[in-house]
């Protein structure tokens, strides 16, 4: 579906363009003749709107911004030395005023929220669809409405809600409750589940009736409706094809990305040239293009040593902006658990034959060792490479004592871009796959009582997950399964996936778990601080200050 994006947002933007800019010459003179009225009542011009709505997925998905709302400030990350948005990450000085993150994602979820909108009562007057397109498209237009508004309301809480189009400048912005925004929420993916068609588009990315009742399963676990999640995750695990991947690294191959196991993912195209889109394209000004996720969790391995170790493809582009947290790396017991080596790089091997320190090094061997434990010094002293381990990562509390050199999530790397500083990544990014319907029903099942029904949705990914030989040491029996072990278990299969920040917040976990497991953000992290500040041009923009204020906490 991506050059469909890319052609259908460079349509549909000029033509918001010309409407936006030009009303004056309009008034006396438009060649084309095209008008919102007449490109939106064909199905040609209707497309258009429907994948540029898709677009703004890439503004959240593969992107830092959304990488550092949804990962930052949790329990397993913490910020490394090349971090942007500290203030997420530690809560410390978290203001509307001092994070373009949440500036950005704001000013476009509400843009894709307004198109949703734009389409959705536009969609009847579509003259040459036939009764079942149309129903089609307004369910992807009601999945997506749907998608941003939940991103909305779990990252700002009660603030601006329509469902109608606006034009022109609007300076008076509402203060809805949340739960309006959830009773939209669950109207439009009920209506997006009856109306989507239940085999998979051709069009890979778009959301299909699986992808919608995932969601759904989701959203009826956020908000408590226990029954409900069981239910519709099951639905999902049985009807539709989709099954767990024999071996759990196999998810991020880049050579395997469109498998069974993902249920909806954002696909981004192998031609960069798609990808990265000019920067005018977009009306934020900012590029939507290629996945970046590639570049910010690697620690830099290029500083070790650059005689023997410098930076190449393979190993990628190290930016340095996240490091996990001690208690992240202690959620893994590698020794029975094959998810820390698929998830995390620990070893780098040399790339330059060199001598360092009367120690010779040819290309392949052992340069530099990340561990999660405590090593003896004999082991140490006994090895040429430069080793980092516990004490040389985090002192005794857990806060790091440097910040560059550390186990590294590597599931997003990229060894298919084409240099070692190619910043572009074609890797999809994975919003949903079928693990989660699995942890979504093992949560629901303890919530309701039924904890040998949780072990056993459990025990499903931890199998897949198991070393070879050491399937029955990873089974959990129920009188393990709490709250704060499917969280454990959450953050051993999900790691960096963009879902942790929402995952605590939904378990009423997130001061507590932030405040016992990482001590960077525990001296700030406060309770008001289960949403985020709304921007502060969004303050300053509005008319009505009276009622539409900043969110209580922030200044």
């Amino acid at each position: 579906m991506d050059n469909k994006i890319k052609n259908s947002l460079l349509f549909f933007l000029s033509i918001t363009l010309l409407f936006a800019s030009c009303k004056k010459k309009l008034e006396e003179y438009n060649p084309s003749g095209l008008t919102a009225s007449t490109v939106y009542t064909k199905a040609a011009g209707f497309e258009t709107l429907v994948n540029a709505a898709y677009s703004y997925t890439r503004f959240w998905y593969g992107k830092e911004e959304g990488y550092s709302i949804s990962e930052q400030g949790t329990d397993i990350w913490t910020n490394g030395t090349g971090d942007v948005y500290p203030q997420l990450s530690t809560y410390n000085n978290l203001q509307g005023s001092n994070t373009s993150a949440l500036t950005l994602e704001w000013n476009n979820f509400y843009a894709a929220i307004n198109l949703c909108n734009t389409g959705i009562k536009a969609i009847s007057a579509v003259s040459d669809y036939t009764s079942q397109q149309k129903a089609t498209r307004e369910g992807e237009l009601r999945f997506l409405r749907a998608f941003y508004y939940w991103h909305i309301v779990e990252t700002w809480g009660s603030v601006h809600f329509t469902t109608e189009p606006t034009e022109g400048v609007i300076t008076i912005a509402n203060r809805t409750p949340v739960d309006t925004f959830y009773n939209q929420i669950f109207t439009d993916l009920q209506f997006a589940v009856s109306n989507l068609p239940a085999t998979a588009p051709t069009d890979y990315g778009r959301v299909w009736q699986p992808v919608a009742k995932a969601f759904l399963a989701r959203m009826y676990l956020t908000r408590g409706k226990n029954a409900e999640a069981i239910a519709m995750s099951n639905d999902v695990i049985k009807n539709y094809g989709f099954s767990l991947l024999p071996k759990y690294s196999d998810l991020w191959n880049m050579g395997n990305l469109k498998n069974k196991e993902v249920v909806w993912a954002i696909d981004y195209s192998t031609n960069l040239a798609y990808n990265d889109l000019a920067t005018a394209t977009y009306p934020s000004g900012h590029p939507r293009g290629s996945n970046n996720g590639h570049l910010l969790y690697l620690m830099v391995y290029d500083q070790v040593n650059t005689t023997i170790l410098i930076r190449d493809i393979n190993n990628g582009r190290p930016f340095n902006r996240y490091m996990p947290s001690l208690s992240l790396l202690n959620m893994f017991d590698e020794t029975i658990d094959s998810r820390y080596a698929g998830s995390f790089q620990t070893v780098w091997y040399a790339n330059k034959a060199g001598t360092v320190g009367g120690n010779t090094f040819a290309v392949g061997d052992t340069a530099a060792y990340t561990a999660k434990t405590t090593l003896s010094p004999a082991f140490i002293a006994s090895r040429k490479y430069t080793i980092y381990d516990v004490p040389k990562m985090y002192n005794g509390s857990g806060v790091p004592i440097q910040r560059k050199f550390y186990p590294s999530l590597k599931k997003f790397k990229d060894s298919t871009r084409t240099s070692a500083n190619e910043a572009q990544s074609a890797r999809d990014v994975f919003v949903i796959r079928l693990a989660e319907m699995y942890m979504i029903a093992a949560e629901a099942e303890m919530k309701t009582g039924k904890l040998d029904s949780a072990a056993y949705y459990i025990n499903i990914i931890r199998t897949r997950a198991a070393l070879p030989g050491h399937v029955p040491d990873m089974q959990i029996t129920p009188a393990q399964v709490t709250l704060d072990f499917i969280l454990d278990e959450r953050a051993r299969e999900f790691a960096g996936e963009q879902m942790r920040w929402f995952d605590l917040k939904r378990t009423g976990k997130l001061q507590d778990r932030v405040t016992l497991l990482n001590p960077d953000g525990a001296g700030f992290i406060k309770p008001f601080h289960l949403v985020r500040p709304i921007p502060q041009s969004q303050i300053d923009a509005v008319s009505n200050k009276d009622e539409f204020k900043q969110n209580d906490g922030y200044l």
